[in-house]
């Protein structure tokens, strides 16, 4: 389990105009700024949770993932995990978790992916048999296979983030932090690894913590979302219950023959082609059962959907009703 309690953290930012004159002046007096990067943050994550930690740049996410990693230190507040506090027995704490940064490597660039793989194995002292099981495991599961002799800067960035995860995962770690983990992969590559990450959880309980702006990952992987802003957290809820909750539309989508009626006031009509229509609708207004049955009496309806509030459009709304 994750226990983090007002966890609070300032950092100063040294800050000089262009110019030999103010970068002499620097040398004598500087101007510093201070960034709250976090402010009383706290949350509870249960073991086998999935959890979307979201927010725009600067928030604060990373700096709370790297307090959760035993990185930084906080200047106030306190972080239990599994019974640890990450900062102070972080020797016995990285053992238990695997990082996947999006930007940066833990694999060696010059040599073959196989032979960071084994430092890392050394690193974490895993023993020879449950290292060979989960790399057999890892490997065909994520497709590595002519990857392994490979070195890691011939690789596609496709091609290394599946590295990179398989290398987080070969000391079983309990824990597992996904920080912008699909960032530039092709659509392949990313259910790829949407996959993975889904089957990982449900066959090991690996307890998943995501930050990513790709609100695909967010909606494909968890069912619960906090929202940090500003250094505070702002939201904490279920994705479907927030989606319920910023959702003012339904979108219904109609495929038909024949000729449609004039739209009730409350029906938008968002796209239209031949034998088509996209609907916005207000559910509380108009129903979208009363809806179809009415467009029913007119048209031959060949295919339909209804669709609610995508993520994209639900954090679009919490940004703007948390001003952030």
């Amino acid at each position: 389990m994750i226990q983090v309690e007002h966890l609070s953290k300032t950092f100063h930012v040294t800050k000089r105009q262009s110019g030999f004159w103010s970068a002499t002046k620097a040398f004598v007096s500087r101007e510093t700024t201070q960034i709250h990067a976090l402010q009383d943050v706290s949350f509870t994550i249960q073991e086998g949770e999935m959890i979307g930690y979201i927010g725009p740049n600067g928030a604060g996410k990373s700096t709370t993932i790297k307090m959760m990693c035993g990185i930084l230190t906080p200047d106030e507040g306190q972080c239990l995990i599994n019974g640890r506090i990450p900062w102070r027995e972080r020797k016995q704490h990285v053992k238990e978790i695997g990082v996947v940064f999006g930007q940066r490597s833990q694999l060696w660039w010059d040599v073959p992916v196989i032979d960071s793989f084994d430092l890392i194995r050394d690193i974490y002292q895993v023993d020879h048999q449950r290292y060979q099981q989960n790399l057999n495991e890892l490997t065909a599961l994520l497709d590595l296979g002519e990857l392994l002799k490979t070195p890691a800067r011939s690789l596609s960035l496709g091609q290394r983030m599946r590295c990179e995860i398989a290398a987080s995962l070969l000391h079983d770690p309990k824990i597992l932090f996904l920080d912008e983990p699909t960032i530039g992969l092709d659509a392949v590559s990313k259910i790829a690894v949407r996959q993975f990450v889904k089957r990982l959880n449900k066959e090991k309980g690996t307890t998943v913590i995501l930050t990513t702006h790709d609100m695909q990952d967010i909606e494909a992987l968890t069912q619960r979302i906090l929202l940090i802003g500003k250094g505070k957290i702002l939201l904490d809820g279920r994705l479907d219950e927030l989606k319920q909750r910023f959702s003012d539309v339904k979108t219904v989508t109609l495929d038909y023959t024949g000729t449609l009626p004039s739209l009730p006031l409350s029906v938008q009509s968002v796209e239209e082609s031949v034998g088509r229509i996209v609907l916005k609708v207000d559910p509380i207004s108009f129903p979208v059962p009363q809806l179809i049955n009415f467009l029913s009496q007119h048209v031959a309806i060949t295919d339909l959907s209804v669709a609610s509030i995508t993520a994209e459009e639900m954090v679009a709304k919490m940004y703007q009703e948390y001003h952030i």
